[in-house]
């Protein structure tokens, strides 16, 4: 069985997937994905650096995501630009890397910020939102990423709402507690899946 793991930017997704990683799951992060695809020698980097210029590279040839990040976030054609080049052979890595993790675990994560948004929920066979407040996303973000507030909002507005999200969910965690109360629900979860 394979859960989609989601989630908008600071709810703490991560921390989740290595929780459901101590009790046996193996996890796919759609993230990493996205960093190798863009690596220097990959095709997707060429395409981007052929639309943006040579000012989303750093010196050593690799993207420099901030730079791009600034750029997608202010112009939603160029993010859907971006995203029409990078989702394709993300969904593809994705799907070798869940096919090779099902053989050894009893159920495998795909860990996604934009499941919904990119489709990629078509490949889970339920869907786990962890939740947070809003308010506690921008300071978890905030103190973690180095971005702006504007950053932040723009990040936020292109991903699902809140309300949106928990709408699709099969499963909820909710982590706006303490890490002990995200613990209890992911010991209750892994026992569930285990029998699905």
């Amino acid at each position: 069985m394979i859960i989609g793991l989601t989630g908008g930017i600071g709810s703490g997704k991560s921390t989740v997937a290595h929780a459901f990683e101590t009790l046996g799951a193996s996890w796919v992060d759609a993230d990493i994905v996205a960093r190798e695809i863009v690596e220097p020698g990959e095709p997707a980097l060429k395409a981007i650096t052929d639309y943006f210029g040579d000012g989303v590279t750093k010196t050593d040839g690799t993207l420099d995501r901030a730079a791009l990040r600034a750029l997608v976030f202010a112009d939603p054609a160029k993010r859907l630009w971006l995203e029409s080049v990078t989702h394709p052979k993300i969904r593809e890595r994705i799907i070798e890397q869940l096919a090779h993790l099902s053989q050894c675990s009893p159920y495998v994560l795909l860990v996604s910020p934009l499941l919904f948004e990119s489709g990629q929920d078509a490949l889970v066979d339920r869907s786990l939102v962890v939740d947070v407040p809003t308010h506690i996303q921008l300071s978890r973000t905030l103190a973690r990423d180095n971005v702006s507030t504007e950053q932040v909002h723009a990040i936020l507005a292109a991903q699902l709402s809140r309300e949106q999200r928990l709408a699709k969910a099969d499963d909820v965690i909710d982590n706006s507690g303490d890490h002990a109360y995200m613990l209890r629900q992911v010991e209750c979860l892994n026992s569930y899946y285990r029998t699905c």
